[in-house]
């Protein structure tokens, strides 16, 4: 059982982490197949347990899910999850166009894990996508597969995000990383967590896609490192080359269709493929789900208080360790929700808080 107890860089063991990802991977029961490592399930043949409340056959698929992003692969597909393509495609005409929008304006998003100008960001489609054209957005989030998967890792009452990810033809792949929360800050601000928090970050979020264009191996589909989701320090070894090297060396990706979703835990090594077409824009739909438990019970306006507090804060005869008391029950401190458009993450992984800023 692991320690609550804090991680050290100096405990990874890169022997152990390629011992775990070396495991076979087991086709789950319901899954159609195993590709490349990756359990496959058929939308189709599993259409009837989406309903089937009372028999068990839905709660024995989200059950099955759930097994297989905690201590299975880690990931897993559904194919021909959208049954009807002319819902993908208006989908794309609205994200294609507040992209142009965007990049007419500003320049468009970047993002965490590539280099600037590789690829094409738009931040809260959810939001957008809804304000631009509902009709479509209603059509679109209508999927049920979208909803039994986030249920299956998150329950119920989970809160969704998504952003779009057009990786060009010619676009270079991302580094190997895991995602939110611990997989968004530096190596030394994950150290600073206890053992505990390690586990728990990965059971808040789950990370998804559903693919706008069909996407052979050679479009660059996201690269995946089965079993990698068990290994405790995973949020301190991912920022270690040695660990990207074993990922570079083990990844595996599994071709998907228009409309078919790939679902992995966040703490899974992961990262966006090289497309090596001539010709594939790679459209993708980015979900990042989160658990209704990642909300405090009241609603604070920090914002009025930090108007209030800070202009007396530097005058305050207080010590160090007094002035980061008042700092932290006084500003917000964690860079997330936030606008990606307005405030960019600058010289990390993510903006900084109004507590660092303060502190500052």
């Amino acid at each position: 059982m692991m320690k609550t107890t804090r991680l050290s860089v100096e405990d990874l063991d890169l022997a152990a982490f390629e011992s775990l990802i070396n495991e076979p991977v087991i086709k789950p029961a319901l899954a159609d197949r195993v590709v490349n490592r990756i359990p496959v399930y058929d939308a189709e043949a599993l259409t009837g347990r989406l309903t089937d409340y009372e028999g068990g056959g839905r709660a024995e698929m989200l059950d099955e899910w759930a097994d297989v992003l905690l201590n299975g692969a880690g990931c897993f597909a559904i194919q021909r999850a959208t049954a009807d393509a002319r819902v993908i495609d208006q989908a794309s005409h609205v994200l294609l166009n507040l992209i142009e929008k965007e990049k007419a304006g500003s320049g468009g998003g970047g993002d965490h894990f590539a280099a600037a100008g590789l690829n094409d960001r738009l931040w809260n489609s959810l939001e957008k996508h809804a304000l631009a054209d509902p009709a479509s957005f209603i059509e679109y989030y209508a999927n049920p597969w979208i909803a039994a998967a986030s249920e299956a890792w998150l329950g119920p009452r989970y809160q969704m995000t998504a952003q779009v990810n057009l990786v060009h033809p010619g676009g270079q792949p991302q580094t190997a990383h895991r995602d939110y929360h611990l997989g968004f800050m530096q190596q030394h601000q994950a150290a600073q967590f206890p053992a505990h928090q390690h586990a728990l970050t990965a059971a808040m979020t789950l990370q998804g896609a559903i693919a706008h264009v069909d996407m052979s191996i050679e479009a660059g589909p996201t690269k995946l490192l089965p079993h990698s989701q068990k290994y405790a320090l995973g949020y301190l070894a991912y920022h270690e080359q040695a660990f990207r090297d074993v990922f570079e060396a083990n990844f595996v990706q599994a071709p998907l269709n228009k409309g078919d979703l790939l679902w992995f835990n966040p703490a899974t090594f992961h990262a966006a493929g090289e497309n090596r077409t001539p010709d594939v824009e790679r459209l993708v739909n980015l979900f990042q789900v989160s658990s209704a438990f990642g909300r405090p019970m009241e609603t604070v306006d920090r914002g009025a208080m930090l108007a209030k507090v800070e202009p007396l804060l530097s005058q305050a005869k207080l010590s160090d360790v007094q002035r980061a008391a008042v700092i932290a029950a006084t500003a917000e401190g964690y860079a997330f929700p936030t606008s990606l458009d307005t405030n960019p993450p600058v010289g990390g992984l993510a903006p900084e808080t109004d507590q660092e800023r303060l502190s500052r």
